[in-house]
């Protein structure tokens, strides 16, 4: 698929349209303004107003999100009667038929971009940062180049010491990696070192947050400059995974008791991020009365679904709300029975439920129940039974004309929480460093079985035998991070996003042009040291 944009008639509109963070120009903002940026009169409150920048942007299921999530087999939306249709914005993002005017690639480009102009400002010696605004705006400055890098293969820096005028620069390849990983080293020594289980101290930039980005840059790197993994690059994955964890942080069980704003050992970065749509995106109208209702949109694929150990057709909780039908704890499941926040079993009589304290957690299949386990029922009548397959009234396979109840539906931060997990979502974890340390010694030779096994163990999944494969470490991978928006990341890295699931457009099957996104045509027009990236 190419974009064969019309801009004869509108290219002029479009260069004067172009807004100023979609170029990287300068903002009078809080900045001291006489011929260009002069600093940041406030460079800390720029900070505070990052990190909430931040928060909005992993609330939403759009955008950042979605490019990472429904691009993938783990997340699609079909479209159920007249709901979720938009013009297939939402379909074309799982099939892999998406341009470079779509919303999402459009916004991720313009919005990322500007979190690191903001951090720059931050950065310039004529904003008088502290130590501490410095590792804060270094990190986000990296963080945020890094995900436009892994995300369009380009990143735009503008030099706050040009003129505003002046065009940024665009940094592909080493020059790109390079220029994020000496911003994690400015990080690292300026963060301060924050140990785990410190709750609200994980709202910031640590050493350990930085450490296990340079981790993830470098573990990506060979994707960005082309070849194989540097066994250099590898060891250093290693040591900087050894670091966080002499900070404390280490695996604890519970799976989805990480997912609640209390203080774990998991947890290196989070933010004050709003969760309620990531709780109501994939639940049916009647499955909770929390803020609204569930949306009825997001399901997962059903090979995905059958990574987890358990029986494949069912998923429920027994009445101590443990697994049954020999499912893994991470699969969660469905309770048949209602219990209040305290865990204590469903009572007529017993007052102070929050309506959706009964819906499961992990991944929804079959009949789903109310709080007094009676078996709820779809907005026609039928039972409200969450099914593995997508068919339309015929029994076709179809990503539209679904009925209401098509697609296994998933609850990581869960209505069942009520108002507890609302304003925290989790962006570094160390189980994710832990699979990272496993993946660098696998690419570097070593046999990870070990460390693999001690992740099982604590999430209670039978011991993998003999010697790890790569598969083995990417379907791990999946069943520990499944909605923490690194899907898309590992199936590039581990050679697969291009494979063939449900619904894939034939001609992006096995297509690396697609490991990237298109720039939008209107940051070309304004940026000249723009290239579009090669299949758009």
């Amino acid at each position: 698929m190419k974009n064969n944009f019309k801009i004869l008639t509108l290219s002029i509109l479009l260069l004067a349209g172009v807004s100023s963070c979609t170029d990287l120009e300068i903002e009078e903002t809080d900045s001291i303004i006489s011929d260009g940026f002069q600093g940041l009169a406030d460079p800390t409150s720029t900070v505070t107003n990052l990190y909430g920048t931040l928060a909005g942007q992993y609330a939403t299921q759009e955008n950042y999100f979605a490019l990472q999530e429904v691009t993938t087999d783990e997340h699609l939306i079909p479209t159920r009667g007249g709901d979720w249709g938009d013009n297939g914005l939402w379909r074309v993002m799982h099939t892999h038929d998406w341009d470079g005017q779509h919303t999402f690639i459009v916004n991720l480009f313009q919005d990322w971009n500007g979190n690191q102009l903001q951090a720059s400002q931050v950065l310039d010696p004529r904003s008088n940062p502290s130590a501490t605004n410095i590792g804060d705006a270094s990190f986000i400055r990296a963080y945020s180049m890094w995900v436009i890098l892994d995300n369009y293969g380009q990143v735009p820096y503008r030099d706050t010491s040009l003129p505003s005028s002046s065009v940024p620069e665009v940094l592909t390849g080493q020059a790109a990696v390079d220029f994020i990983l000496a911003d994690l080293e400015t990080a690292i020594a300026n963060a301060p070192t924050t140990a785990a289980g410190s709750g609200d101290g994980n709202l910031r930039t640590s050493k350990a947050a930085a450490r296990y980005l340079k981790a993830k840059v470098l573990l990506n790197k060979h994707i960005y400059i082309g070849g194989s993994p540097d066994s250099a690059d590898m060891n250093e994955v290693i040591s900087l995974v050894d670091a966080i964890s002499a900070d404390g942080y280490a695996l604890q069980d519970g799976y989805f008791d990480l997912f609640l704003p209390d203080a774990d050992n998991e947890t290196i970065w989070a933010l004050e991020a709003n969760t309620i749509n990531k709780i109501v995106m994939g639940l049916h109208y009647n499955s909770t009365s929390i803020q609204g209702g569930g949306w009825n949109g997001f399901s997962t694929l059903a090979e995905f679904y059958d990574l987890f150990e358990g029986d494949s057709e069912s998923n429920e909780l027994d009445a101590d709300q443990n697994p049954v039908d020999g499912q893994e704890e991470r699969r969660g499941g469905v309770p048949t029975i209602g219990t209040t926040f305290a865990g204590q079993p469903y009572a007529a009589d017993n007052g102070g439920f929050v309506d959706g304290s009964n819906v499961g957690y992990g991944f929804l299949i079959n009949q789903q129940y109310a709080l007094d386990g009676t078996p709820l029922n779809d907005r026609q009548g039928a039972p409200l039974t969450f099914k593995r397959d997508f068919e339309d009234g015929d029994g076709n396979t179809n990503f539209i004309n679904n009925d209401e109840t098509t697609g296994i539906r998933v609850q990581k931060y869960a209505a069942r929480n009520g108002d507890a997990s609302l304003s925290h979502q989790i962006v570094f974890r160390y189980a994710d460093a832990h699979l990272m340390k496993a993946e660098a010694m696998f690419r570097n030779g070593e046999d990870p079985t070990t460390m693999i096994n001690e992740l099982r163990t604590i999430r209670n999944t039978q011991e993998l035998f003999g010697t790890v494969t790569e598969q083995d470490i990417l379907d791990e991978r999946g069943r520990e991070l499944y909605q923490e928006a690194w899907r898309r990341n590992d199936l590039i890295r581990f050679g697969q996003f291009g494979r063939d699931w449900l619904f894939k457009a034939e001609g992006t099957i096995n297509n690396d042009d697609y490991n990237v996104f298109p720039i939008p045509p209107a940051q070309l027009l304004a940026n000249p040291n723009l290239v579009q990236n090669p299949g758009y």
